[in-house]
């Protein structure tokens, strides 16, 4: 009998090819299906519920395979990371319901994204953000993420349109703010506030965005904050949003931002699917 099994897996981004396996190339599917079969001594599918991009980062990736394991659901974790590389790892794992599918269930994805205009870059940070070389100004930037929300057709944010069968796509939440870096980088608060650019909290060099919704279309996510850029940037006034998601075009909207500041970190769904289905049972024993 077939058993259904979640994983919630993270991951640094940097070395792999993405999500999907691919020929001569490392992807994060093609460990985790490695380790799968390690562990079960049989080749299984691991699907996924985002095929991130090339150098895309994740902290609540949801990956779902079927097996005919006796292993608990609750002990694959453990066995998996085994034969998983250092920066693959598995966060949980659960028995769920036949019906569950890691890409078709989800209702909501939450994604985030990292830019930093400090003037010194910290180099453990360099392949987890993107390094904007002048002064955001994160107000204006907010003033943009109003026409973000609700039901729009997004169409101006996907990269080689159309991807999917519809451009539609909700965004629920929108946040975008100024964070303090890594304090353990700090060494001398009184050299840093001294050094600073005028214009600069040097406490708070990071800038974080992040957006929930139904869904997100191919490298959604990076366009609107190559968008936002330009708004940051003063290259643009606030309501540009508005006027490039009406316009539909791409070319109206900013450069696609490196993949390398992007996570996803949560992917939602169905309460009732994330349980596994109850084996009845005859009183009779027959």
């Amino acid at each position: 009998m077939f058993r259904n099994i979640m994983l919630t897996v993270a991951y640094q981004g940097t070395r792999y090819c993405g999500w999907q396996v691919q020929p001569d190339a490392p992807t994060v599917q093609e460990f985790v299906e490695t380790a799968v079969k390690k562990l079960t001594g049989t080749d299984t599918r691991v699907l996924c519920s985002s095929r991130t991009d090339s150098g895309v980062h994740a902290l609540g990736q949801v990956a779902s395979f079927r097996t005919e394991s006796k292993i608990p659901g609750g002990q694959f974790r453990r066995g998996l990371q085994r034969y998983l590389p250092d920066d693959i790892s598995i966060v949980n794992s659960q028995e769920v319901s036949a019906d569950f599918h890691a890409t078709y269930s989800a209702i909501r994805k939450r994604y985030r994204y990292l830019i930093f205009d400090g003037a010194i870059l910290p180099p453990f940070l360099r392949h987890q953000v993107f390094r904007h070389r002048s002064e955001l100004d994160v107000a204006a930037m907010q003033q943009s993420l109003p026409h973000l929300l609700g039901t729009h057709d997004f169409r101006c944010f996907e990269t080689n349109y159309p991807n999917k069968a519809t451009s539609v796509r909700t965004i629920m939440e929108a946040t975008l703010t100024r964070v303090p870096h890594w304090s353990m980088w700090t060494t001398d608060h009184e050299w840093m506030s001294a050094n600073a650019r005028p214009h600069q909290d040097p406490h708070l060099p990071l800038i974080c965005f992040e957006i929930m919704a139904d869904g997100f279309l191919y490298n959604m996510v990076r366009a609107i904050v190559g968008t936002l850029v330009q708004v940051g940037s003063g290259k643009k006034p606030p309501r540009h949003i508005a006027e490039v998601i009406g316009s539909r075009d791409r070319a109206s909207a900013g450069t696609t931002a490196p993949a390398n500041g992007l996570f996803l970190v949560k992917v939602d769904y169905p309460s009732e699917l994330l349980v596994p289905d109850e084996v009845s049972e005859d009183p009779d024993g027959a």
